[in-house]
This record gives structure tokens, sequence and C-alpha cells, in this order.
């Protein structure tokens, strides 16, 4: 990963965000980002290699870890952060179309040359709706990513044992899942550091609404 671009992206993040902004941005990469990549990540590492099933029948295994892990945890975690970080960036490429217009107006102009916009980075016209708009996917993203790992693990744990009667097993099978009360524990704090994004973004949108109302 190049820090120093990711860095120059946070940078440009939290100059075109409200306060609300950077506490999200500081949640998503202190509790979410880097507890994805320092520890998440290697907890998940063991998955289908120690999903033990007490049978010796060829495929049993493979079929009971497809059916209870349809999709790896760790794919759907890292999905989540990359379709919930997106819409930031748009705001960022917004404000840079906006200084590229106004550089090019300046550049025909010349001295008769008028601001488009004064400030390309304040919010206002096409700019606000852009920020709001990212504003409801991001809390739309998590929710959704909520909704489906509650589908996936159910009350998003992981129990120790799980019984597997699918074909080709022979009968009714018990398999066990590696570390599940660490993996039970990660997950829960990722389910808690999502509720407390989806706040923030919800109480910055209205923010935004209510300020723009107050205005007018």
């Amino acid at each position: 990963m190049n820090w120093s671009a990711f860095e120059g992206l946070l940078n440009g993040v939290n100059k075109y965000s409200t306060a609300f902004g950077r506490i999200w941005l500081s949640l998503v990469f202190i509790f979410r980002l880097l507890v994805y990549v320092v520890a998440a990540e290697r907890v998940w590492s063991d998955d289908h290699k120690d999903f033990d099933c007490n049978t010796r029948q060829p495929g049993c295994t493979n079929v009971c870890f497809d059916h209870f892990f349809p999709v790896s945890h760790i794919r759907l975690w890292a999905l989540q952060l990359i379709l919930v970080t997106c819409p930031s960036l748009l705001v960022i490429m917004h404000v840079a179309y906006r200084e590229a217009k106004e550089q090019r107006l300046r550049e025909a102009g010349g001295d008769s040359y008028r601001h488009i916009y004064t400030n390309p980075g304040k919010k206002r016209g096409g700019l606000w709706w852009t920020y709001l708009l990212s504003l409801i996917f991001k809390a739309g993203v998590d929710m959704v990513f909520l909704y489906i790992f509650y589908r996936f693990y159910r009350n998003y744990t992981l129990p120790r044992v799980v019984k597997c009667e699918l074909r080709p097993c022979p009968n009714v099978v018990d398999c066990y899942i590696s570390r599940p009360t660490e993996k039970t524990i990660f997950t829960l704090f990722m389910v808690t550091t999502t509720c407390v994004c989806i706040v923030l973004s919800l109480i910055e949108a209205t923010y935004l609404v209510g300020k723009r109302c107050h205005e007018c």
C-alpha cells in the first residue's frame, strides 16, 4: 500500500468534511481499516484449513464449509470498507472538477474573468448534493452489510459446533469452527463500530439539511 498517497486522500477528505465527517473518518481508519489490516485478516486466515468435520467422506467438509460460510467473512468486511469509503473520494473528485473548471475559465477569460466558484470546496449547489448523497449512501451500505452479516451469522455469533447433513456426507456430522470466540469478538466489534458510523452519517446529513434550511 502506498501510504503517502493514502495520507493525501485522507487529508483531502478531512479538508472538505464537517466535524462529524472527520470523526467518522477517524473511526473508519483507526477502528475498522487498521483493525482489519493488523488483526482481523489473520484471525480468519485459517477458516477453511481448520474447519474440521468428524468424517472421512471425501467432499463432505468442503460442502459443509461452503454451506455455513457462503462468503468469506473477511472478504465481505473488505468489500464493505471499499464501498463505504468510495463516496468520500467522489466528493474529492467533485471538488477537483470545480477547481479544474475554474482554472480553465481563468486562463480563457484573462482580465475579464469572473469567478464561478469563489471557494470550490464550499458545499453549495451540486457539491452540496454530492456530499449529502454520499452520507446517505455510506449509511445505507453499512445497514445493508449489517443485515448480510446477521443473515450469515445469526446474532453475529459463531457457534463452536455446527451440524451438517448435506450430501455427500453419509449422515449428520459435527463440524468444528476454529477460534469461534475470537471471531465472535471481532464480529461484534465490527458491528458496534459500524453502528456508530451509521449514527454519525445520519447526524451529519441532518446537520447539513438543517443548516441549509436555516440559511434559506
